[in-house]
């Protein structure tokens, strides 16, 4: 049974070990621990969660308790809540995330650049299982204003939004998705190096 002093003290090489063999009252402890407001104890419960996410269909029962975290004042808090939501989107075989994608989406105008990021990543994880999102999706990225985006962070944020249009356009593409990829790639916002690697993906 985990105690938050074995949070605490969790060896992250050994999450896949520790997530794996997690019971109902750990998973519990672990969401509680979330709200910590001392990163030596949340962050590795947000690291166990995850991964037992990805193979386990039991924290998806907490998804009402990620989604509360999207409007919280604090941004640790918004950014748990995506996180969570984007891992656990697997699991929903209802309408669930179709329910809630604007509450998702909103926080792609997050005060916080890096929270704007892990909304956009998020994404990655959500698309494969949510197929009929995609286009929704992708236009709400379209429609994000980079201006509005700190000069130093448009870069990321770009990289991420064309990282989930060219996976999007894996099972079909449109002319805005096509034109949106290519004024991106000519648009002097990402440099050289950058363009010539979606270009090999495209």
């Amino acid at each position: 049974m985990l105690t938050v002093d074995k949070i605490r003290s969790v060896d992250k090489d050994k999450l896949d070990e520790i997530s794996s063999g997690l019971e109902s009252n750990d998973l519990s402890l672990l969401v509680s621990c979330l709200n910590e407001k001392d990163d030596k104890i949340r962050y590795p419960a947000l690291l166990l969660l995850q991964h037992r996410s990805v193979d386990r269909d039991d924290v998806f029962s907490y998804w009402d308790h990620f989604t509360k975290k999207l409007p919280d004042a604090n941004s640790f808090q918004r950014s748990i809540g995506l996180m969570m939501i984007a891992v656990n989107a697997r699991w929903d075989h209802g309408d669930r995330m179709e329910n809630m994608l604007d509450d998702y989406l909103y926080c792609l105008h997050d005060e916080k650049p890096i929270t704007v990021r892990q909304c956009i990543q998020g994404l990655l994880q959500i698309v494969p299982f949510h197929q009929k999102l995609r286009l929704q999706i992708a236009d709400r990225l379209m429609e994000l204003d980079l201006k509005g985006i700190r000069e130093n962070m448009r870069k990321s944020v770009l990289t991420d939004i064309l990282n989930v249009l060219i996976l999007i356009r894996q099972d079909g593409t449109t002319n805005s998705i096509e034109q949106y990829i290519a004024e991106a790639l000519t648009g002097g916002i990402l440099d050289r190096k950058t363009v010539q690697q979606f270009q090999h993906q495209l």
